[in-house]
């Protein structure tokens, strides 16, 4: 891409001579904010949905080949019921959720930061329904229902950031006053997930709630110098304590290998251009677990080819820019850094799911939100899109009152 060039007179010993000026970054960026600058949410909010629904289809498709040619025919029927309903309710939480709205759960957060705080601490257990699945405390089960905490946890602690660094206004850039408070809470859980252990929504959660504080107003190198801390702290207790972690660090740096990454990139190569079909692919047939969740986009990359590989990215990226181009149109400032914070989680999400199974990430559990098997992601992903598409709606009725009145 050619680089943007323009030029700025300055005088030099009386002439004028020309000085080039280099586009920066930052600059770049900018233009591109000011170019996605919407002031009407409608339009991306309805883009925003069409994406989502496009990428439950494809997910709906993915799933059933998977449990096809995985499951016998009672157990197949089973599956596809299962992933059908759990769709449906997925989308019936979204649109309850867009009449909430993040204002509409304002007053609650500081309830549901404690309720969260004790679900977290219920998975370790036993008698209150917490279960260890492969040595790890993720899950907690109420009656019928199985889900992670972790997830929930992650947009109410999204949801208080956005919240204190509104009430906050220019006191968020105080370290003492503004910034450690936040970084206390968000560390805390941070750690309770952590500790499950659940490294991977660990750092998502982390993720989110530093680029929120960011975005709300805390100083750069606060936020940076807190996340990189952090980062290496957590990158050395992997190392060194936790056994299982460095092994999949050795795995990254290539140092050993591991068969369900050699299996997932040779699904993916498989695949070529436009795959082997839809219910042709071999990998789940030959040691690649949890192709149907954890690296699912090496199932999308055999059966539907770079050409599907390239379709879900594009659906992404597409979420990507009507996100910030919903969050820029938004009046409310609570109601765009919750949005803000509630989209970004969903964005990194996918990000780090693709990562991992190309590669380019330590391998760890991470579902591709709206395409992965999996009842509480999905569920949990349609509250924050649901969440988010309400702060739209309600940004859209008060442009409305305010021309009303002006009228």
């Amino acid at each position: 891409m050619a680089r943007a060039r323009t030029t700025v007179l300055t005088p030099t010993s009386g002439v004028g001579a020309a000085r080039e000026h280099q586009t920066t970054i930052f600059e770049r960026i900018e233009a591109l904010t000011l170019k996605a600058r919407e002031t009407d949410p409608s339009g991306p909010a309805t883009a925003m949905f069409c994406v989502v629904l496009a990428l439950s289809a494809i997910g709906m498709i993915v799933q059933t080949s998977h449990a096809a040619t995985t499951l016998a025919p009672s157990d197949f029927y089973s599956a596809l019921s299962e992933q059908a309903w759990f769709r449906c309710g997925g989308l019936v939480v979204m649109l309850l959720a867009m009449r909430l709205g993040p204002s509409g759960l304002r007053r609650y957060i500081p309830a549901l930061l404690v309720l969260m705080a004790v679900l977290l601490v219920c998975v370790f257990v036993d008698a209150l329904g917490g279960r260890a699945i492969n040595g790890s405390h993720r899950w907690l089960k109420l009656g019928p229902l199985s889900f992670q905490p972790s997830e929930l946890a992650r947009i109410v602690v999204v949801l208080w950031i956005a919240d204190r660094c509104v009430r906050l206004g220019p006191a968020v850039q105080d370290m003492k006053k503004g910034v450690l408070p936040m970084l206390a809470l968000a560390l805390f859980f941070i750690g309770l997930v952590g500790i499950e252990t659940d490294l991977g929504g660990a750092i998502l959660l982390a993720l989110c709630a530093f680029a929120t504080m960011w975005v709300g107003g805390a100083r750069p190198r606060h936020v940076i110098a807190t996340l990189g801390t952090l980062v290496v702290f957590a990158g050395l207790m992997a190392w060194y304590a936790i056994p299982y972690m460095r092994k999949r660090i050795e795995m990254f740096l290539g140092q050993t290998s591991n068969q369900q990454v050699s299996d997932s990139f040779a699904a993916i190569a498989h695949g070529d251009f436009f795959g082997r079909g839809v219910g042709q692919g071999l990998a789940r047939n030959h040691g690649v677990p949890y192709l149907e969740s954890d690296f699912v986009f090496a199932q999308v990359g055999e059966e539907l080819g770079l050409f599907g590989m390239l379709l879900v990215i594009g659906l992404l990226l597409a979420f990507l820019w009507y996100g910030l181009r919903l969050v820029l149109s938004i009046r409310d400032r609570y109601d765009a850094l919750a949005t803000f914070g509630l989209l970004i989680a969903t964005c990194l999400q996918a990000m780090l799911h693709v990562q991992i199974v190309a590669g380019l990430a330590p391998p760890k559990g991470m579902t591709l939100p709206f395409i992965s098997h999996g009842g509480t992601s999905l569920i949990v992903s349609s509250l924050g899109i649901g969440l988010a598409l309400g702060a739209a709606r309600r940004s859209f009725q008060l442009s409305d009152q305010v021309a009303a009145v002006g009228r």
